[in-house]
């Protein structure tokens, strides 16, 4: 009985063992970037980045994603606000991969990097272990940690040289290179824009969208040449770029002089205004204190869409005029302010409705208090 027990501890160990313990490859091993195109959803709107370990010899071709997050996970969305949500490698087979993509109607493009065999054992061992290990979680960060930067991080760590920053968006911030992105999707980009703070403001620092490491990663020399080989496309979407007929601009615009007029006319209007305003600029306040996301951290939105407002609705429930007249002038120095801060953003136009709203708001309430009518509000 004594030695049937020792046999299977020996068993588990040497299963555990080959677990962690990743194959030599053949020297015709490669190792690609698999780079994907945009897709419908907002959380595809910026594409994906995966990377291939194919050897021939041993019929390997497989797939490691470093975009998988489990949405049954407990408080999954706290946890995605909070910003201590754990995403985690994951593999599939090349065709699998490709077919999901195909099936999604997404673009597909692959580049072969020119690395040594050594290189190529070395990466796919990281990859391998990674898959296997604790190590595959990481806590995601919009521009520092996500499927995109994961993959860039493992290459520079065997690369001789870190990969070009050279692209298309170089010199941009990073809040720039997303509004562009979000052209097509207004509300979308709006939300963003507003919940986003400074640090999006930064000149780019990291290529932390696919297409910008499909691109370092072309632009990058090594002592034998070029790093990759030109790209290779693998599935070429087929879908057409779509206008929507609500989600733009100027229905935005529309919302926002009808909101102007009936807040003019309706007390109930002006009231549920400030209220939701109030509710808003809490919840921006908040968010950037409690949230470990980095970039919705000092958020300086929170100046438009200001908390005071419901202090304001405090006072003007007590019929402080007095009290009521300097909140809101505060509340209009604050956007004042605000203005300097997104003078030279890309999403200024953007505000503007909302802004002029809000600012006429506050002047409603200012003129019903300097004619001390506000108990009529």
């Amino acid at each position: 009985m004594q030695s049937l027990k020792v046999l299977i501890v020996l068993l588990t160990t040497l299963l555990s063992f080959k677990t962690f313990a990743q194959p030599p490859l053949s020297p015709q091993a490669k190792i690609s970037l698999i780079t994907c195109g945009a897709g419908n959803e907002l959380y595809s709107i910026f594409g994906h980045t995966a990377i291939r370990v194919h050897d021939p010899n041993s019929m390997l071709d497989v797939v490691y994603n470093f975009g998988t997050f489990d949405f049954d996970t407990d408080n999954f969305y706290l946890k995605f606000v909070k910003g201590d949500l754990q995403y985690f490698v994951s593999a599939s087979s090349y065709a699998d991969f490709v077919y999901t993509y195909q099936y999604y109607n997404r673009d597909v493009f692959e580049q072969h990097l020119n690395l040594s065999p050594a290189q190529v054992q070395q990466l796919s061992n990281e990859l391998y272990t990674r898959l296997n290990s604790d190590s595959k979680y990481y806590t995601y960060k919009f521009f520092d940690r996500n499927c995109t930067t994961m993959v860039g991080d493992i290459l520079n760590k065997y690369l001789p040289q870190k990969i070009s920053m050279a692209n298309s968006d170089a010199g941009k911030t990073n809040r720039e290179i997303i509004y562009e992105r979000l052209h097509n999707k207004f509300y979308e980009n709006l939300g963003i824009s507003l919940i986003f703070g400074h640090k999006t403001d930064l000149q780019q620092y990291k290529l932390f969208l696919p297409t910008h490491l499909m691109e370092g990663v072309a632009n990058t020399k090594t002592p034998l040449g070029n790093l990759a080989q030109p790209a290779v496309t693998v599935y070429k979407s087929t879908a057409q770029q779509q206008t929507s007929l609500w989600n733009n601009f100027y229905t935005y615009a529309v919302i926002c002089l009808a909101l102007m007029y009936l807040s003019a006319k309706s007390v109930v209007a002006q009231r549920s205004l400030l209220a939701i305003f109030g509710l808003l600029g809490v919840f921006f306040s908040f968010v950037g204190l409690y949230s470990y996301h980095d970039e919705i951290a000092q958020n300086y939105n929170a100046l438009l869409i200001n908390p005071l407002f419901l202090l304001l609705l405090v006072f003007i429930f007590a019929k402080n005029a007095g009290a009521a007249k300097i909140t809101a002038l505060t509340c209009l120095g604050c956007i004042a302010v605000y203005l300097v801060f997104v003078f030279n953003k890309p999403y200024l136009f953007a505000v503007m409705p909302l802004m002029a709203l809000i600012v006429l708001l506050l002047l409603g309430v200012l003129g019903i208090s300097f004619k001390k009518r506000i108990q009529k509000i």
